[in-house]
């Protein structure tokens, strides 16, 4: 099986970030920026960091974090469509961009209407297990995963972050490919969901590293692959799953998004300032540190990767549906 989610790479200029400078328009309030996620997720987490930048760097607006994590993401999409031509609302998004419209069409969110501002990265997956499990199996690579997978079978729980979301989507294809039976257990967040497997309230998880990481440096969970094109260097030790002989890359986006109709002019006030805060140190550091990958997209560059990225989607979702 092969999946490939590697997007054509915009570079942009201006490494070393600069004063920001004026623009025909500017913020004249704080700016709401909507999580299409639980706390303490991977999403979460970037955008707090972000928020800490745009403060730290006196780059302008006072960001608001909101969590609207509801209906695998469909409560954040239906908000930001209800603010259509509000230029003081901000949303950062995960893949269920693409496969929430996509499963309920009677959403009537039309991705091409928001407004592209900035993919920020494009975030990683590990299969993540205890360490110290409660049956006392030693689980220390992939084929370790498999055997006691299978023997399992519907009894094995892998926590994920909702139907048919990008954890949903990795299990069927660990199901599928390796013969397996798991059970997907869908929980509000990365962050409760690596709660479940530290907690040994699941059996796995497929985790973005900046979930796991914490779990990881403290020993009580270890990755056994990544779908990644090459190793993490955080993880030197999980293979990734072409070297497990499966062609299977996928990676979720880590973007920021406007309303509907927002204003041109707030638009490149937003892309600009974006910009900068991708340069930034802090998050050129953080990216190395959360295994983050990915250079920015925005503008119409960034639209066509919203689009072929939804194609790509809609044929994973036909294939769990068994189209």
């Amino acid at each position: 099986m092969k999946v490939r989610m590697i997007a054509s790479l915009v570079g942009l200029a201006g490494a070393v970030m600069a004063p920001f400078a004026a623009h025909a328009w500017e913020p004249a309030k704080p700016v709401e920026f909507v999580i299409m996620a639980g706390k303490g997720g991977g999403a979460d987490k970037a955008v707090r960091f972000i928020q800490s930048i745009i403060a730290k760097e006196n780059l302008g607006p006072t960001v608001l974090p909101v969590n609207k994590p509801g209906g695998s993401g469909a409560e954040a999409l239906l908000y930001l469509k209800g603010k259509e031509g509000d230029n003081h609302t901000l949303m950062f998004t995960l893949n269920s961009f693409y496969t929430t419209p996509l499963r309920q069409p009677g959403l009537e969110v039309d991705i091409e209407t928001f407004t592209p501002v900035m993919r920020m990265a494009e975030d990683t997956f590990c299969l993540w297990v205890n360490t110290g499990r409660k049956d006392g199996e030693d689980i220390n690579t992939f084929e370790d995963f498999v055997a006691a997978a299978k023997a399992a079978g519907d009894k094995w729980i892998m926590a994920g972050t909702g139907k048919a979301s990008e954890d949903n989507l990795i299990t069927d294809f660990l199901n599928t490919t390796f013969g397996l039976d798991m059970k997907y257990v869908p929980y509000k967040g990365g962050g409760a969901v690596a709660k479940a497997l530290a907690g040994n309230n699941a059996d796995s998880t497929v985790n973005n590293p900046s979930e796991a990481q914490g779990f990881f440096v403290a020993g009580t969970v270890r990755p056994l692959a990544c779908m990644t094109p090459e190793r993490i260097g955080l993880f030197a030790d999980a293979p990734t799953m072409k070297e497990l002989g499966q062609d299977f890359v996928y990676f979720m986006q880590r973007t920021v998004v406007g309303a509907p109709g927002m204003s041109a002019e707030a638009a490149t006030y937003y892309q600009d300032l974006f910009t900068d805060v991708f340069h930034s140190s802090d998050w050129q550091e953080y990216r190395k540190k959360r295994a983050l990958v990915g250079d920015p997209l925005t503008g119409d560059d960034l639209m066509e990767y919203w689009k072929r990225e939804r194609e790509i989607h809609r044929g994973m979702l036909d294939k769990l549906a068994g189209k």
